[in-house]
């Protein structure tokens, strides 16, 4: 286009030259070469904020040549929160910010600018809040020993978003990042999912409070299940044996309530049955039965005995006062 537009004005110079020579007198006419002016610069206007809406100061950005990543203009933010580039040439810019100008601010990723002659390019850049650390601690409740493979969930209290997942390694502990939504921090609550083995589950949640660029800590305890107890069992009696290994058959335990000897067992009618099943001859009763027979037998032969003896002596004796003296 500029090579068409500079033979236009080529045609009419030299017939202008022609007739200056023609007429012999000189008179000044414009060059055909003649630069076209240059374009109209642009500028850019930066406002810089916070998620919370909070205007910042001291936020450092560079400019940067798209073609080959060079650094054209730099500064930063003032009071107002607000830089301006001035005389900027018309074309596509990358503005890297450099530094946040805040402890709990991270940079705002870089973006593109396009600059058009004559005008003012103007955007807000955000800069994030920075992450808040957590660190979810696992202890045993009575001896502060560390537990692994406790599994915590982490979940926003405001939007109830989706849970962050946690696993306790072999400290006992767990580390992650949480997101920052406002400079007075965002809340999270943390509950225990799963207790870790042989421990009971501790499902009490734990409110966390996130602030920008800090620590933080969520303690958890669980208390040892109840080991099951069994019944106690009864130990099996062993048999005694004798020297040579011949095992000897227990005492049989005797009644302390036993019948007095001094007292007669009354005898008692013994059964047809039982009478029918012994053979003549032979004592109805044996054993400890058939010797109270015979004391009560032996008694009473006795006794017998000495009524006889009694009887005798009284006899003579009557007949001895009968007889005359003489």
């Amino acid at each position: 286009m500029r090579n068409r537009t500079t033979s236009r004005r080529t045609a009419p110079a030299a017939v202008a030259a022609a007739a200056t020579l023609a007429t012999g007198s000189l008179t000044w006419a414009p060059s055909a070469w003649a630069e076209a002016p240059e374009p109209q610069s642009g500028r850019i206007e930066i406002t810089k904020k916070d998620a919370g809406g909070d205007l910042l100061a001291g936020a450092e950005f560079s400019l940067l040549d798209t073609l080959n990543g060079t650094k054209a203009l730099q500064g930063k933010t003032g009071k107002d929160g607000v830089l301006r580039f001035e005389s900027v040439t018309p074309g596509v810019w990358r503005l890297k910010e450099t530094a946040s100008g805040s402890p709990i601010h991270d940079l705002a990723p870089d973006q593109d600018i396009v600059v058009t002659p004559g005008q003012s390019a103007k955007l807000t850049v955000v800069d994030p809040f920075k992450p808040a650390e957590v660190t979810v601690t696992k202890k045993d409740k009575d001896t502060g020993k560390p537990l692994a493979g406790a599994v915590i969930n982490i979940t926003p209290q405001a939007d109830g978003g989706k849970p962050l997942t946690l696993t306790t390694g072999k400290d006992g502990t767990a580390t992650t990042k949480l997101d920052v939504s406002a400079r007075t921090g965002t809340t999270y609550t943390a509950t225990e999912t799963k207790a870790p083995d042989g421990y009971q589950l501790n499902s009490t949640p734990v409110k966390i409070t996130a602030k920008p660029g800090e620590k933080t800590t969520a303690a958890f305890t669980n208390t040892k299940k109840d080991k099951s107890t069994n019944p106690p069992t009864t130990p099996t009696p062993t048999t005694p044996t004798t020297p040579s290994g011949t095992p000897t058959a227990p005492a049989t335990p005797t009644s302390s309530a036993t019948t007095p000897t001094s007292a007669a067992p009354q005898p008692t009618a013994t059964t047809s049955s039982t009478a029918s099943s012994s053979p003549k001859g032979s004592l109805a009763q044996t054993g400890a039965d058939s010797t109270s027979w015979l004391l009560a037998g032996a008694g009473l032969l006795i006794s017998a005995g000495g009524g006889a003896l009694l009887a005798l002596r009284r006899r003579r004796e009557a007949s001895q006062d009968s007889q005359p003296n003489g």
